[in-house]
């Protein structure tokens, strides 16, 4: 079998708190630090010739504290804690500007900037959470700023602010919301086995990258089985490719019914299949694979006219005895798979004992 892939994107997804992943939304958070830190450099130069000289002096200690933040976010891991004290301080510094005197009207198109760095940066509840304040206020301050709304224009110049910074959280607040549905369908399509309905490869490696991990902490074994059904190309060739269609999803049902809550199967290949039983000695888990494999072999599958007699054969490794690794785990089972397979079929082949741990069948010496 090809080496594992590791990658488990709906961890991957579970753990992003908006669109962008951890690794993007560090170096976006560093660029936004880059380019702020300079901006503020500018406008610390330009409020000192202007006279603001405190203003300026806040603007330039910021600038300070945002290249060192900069710096930090290549390798901390509280990229949370700094993504939140940067937006709260530069929504902060929004409204600041916007209640100086002879503040500029320019300054409160900031307002419409916050709800899409909260979202983009913290996703779609603590988005919500964290911009509505700050919009609120600035929408005020503008208010404040307007002075007495007495005549039409102040009136229209002030509905056309709160419009607008009503209609901005409400649209990033919606493409928010279906951008994490879509991508949950997207995630569920990759990771599902479209015919079986079972997990797909890539979910099937991911779990066992993760159960191999549990191990190691906790100490606790499982078994790696392969498993193959016997002759499935000549079903496929002498009835057809709808047939085979059927075997599978017949195949994947009896799985589904016979293995326990804690154990895990995934389609990992196109007649074979993987599965991680948790918590079993190696005498156990060849116990339980010879009774799935009696309950396949004694349910014939009706295909029109045709009785199907479908049988499988099993592969095991288990952890820690036959490898600490994925690799070395699939190398195992897929070499006892192929000892059951070259004796005869339908039986279960166990890397721990290969010339004691099998099946009835083969050591009966029948095959199927």
């Amino acid at each position: 079998m090809d080496k594992p892939n590791q990658m488990d994107l709906g961890a991957t997804l579970e753990h992003s708190r908006s669109g962008l992943r951890d690794s993007h939304r560090r170096s976006l958070t560093r660029l936004l630090f880059t380019v702020t830190g300079t901006a503020l450099v500018l406008f610390a130069y330009m409020q000192f010739l202007a006279g603001a000289f405190w203003v300026g002096g806040a603007e330039l200690l910021a600038s300070v504290v945002l290249f060192i933040g900069c710096w930090r976010l290549k390798t901390t891991p509280q990229l949370q804690q700094w993504i939140y004290l940067y937006l709260a301080s530069l929504f902060s510094f929004f409204l600041i500007i916007m209640i100086l005197p002879n503040a500029s009207v320019t300054a409160f198109v900031w307002v419409l900037m916050m709800p899409v760095l909260a979202y983009l940066l913290l996703g779609k509840h603590e988005g919500l959470i964290l911009s509505m304040p700050f919009m609120m206020l600035g929408c005020y301050f503008y208010y404040r700023y307007l002075g007495s709304v007495d005549s039409p224009q102040v009136a229209i110049d002030l509905l056309n602010m709160v419009l607008c910074a009503g209609l901005m959280l409400t649209f990033v607040h919606l493409y928010e919301v279906r951008r994490e549905e879509a991508e949950s369908r997207l995630v569920e399509v990759a990771q599902t086995d479209g015919l079986t309905g079972l997990p797909s490869r890539s979910s099937f490696q991911a779990t066992l990258a993760r159960t191999l991990a549990e191990s190691e902490r906790s100490g606790a074994e499982f078994a790696l089985v392969i498993m193959d059904i016997d002759h499935f190309k000549l079903i496929n060739d002498t009835l057809g490719h709808v047939a085979g269609d059927k075997v599978l999803k017949h195949i994947a049902s009896r799985l589904q019914e016979r293995l326990r809550a804690t154990d895990f199967v995934g389609r990992i290949g196109g007649e074979e299949f993987g599965l991680i039983l948790r918590n079993v000695r190696p005498d156990h888990a060849f116990e339980l694979m010879d009774e799935l494999r009696q309950v396949v072999a004694d349910r014939d599958l009706r295909y029109g006219e045709d009785r199907i007699r479908v049988t499988a054969s099993f592969g095991i490794a288990h952890w820690p005895r036959h490898g600490h690794t994925a690799e070395t785990l699939f190398s195992m089972a897929d070499r006892s798979l192929y000892k059951g397979k070259t004796a005869g079929r339908n039986c279960v082949v166990s890397a721990e004992a290969p010339g004691l741990l099998r099946s009835r069948d083969i050591l009966a010496g029948g095959a199927a």
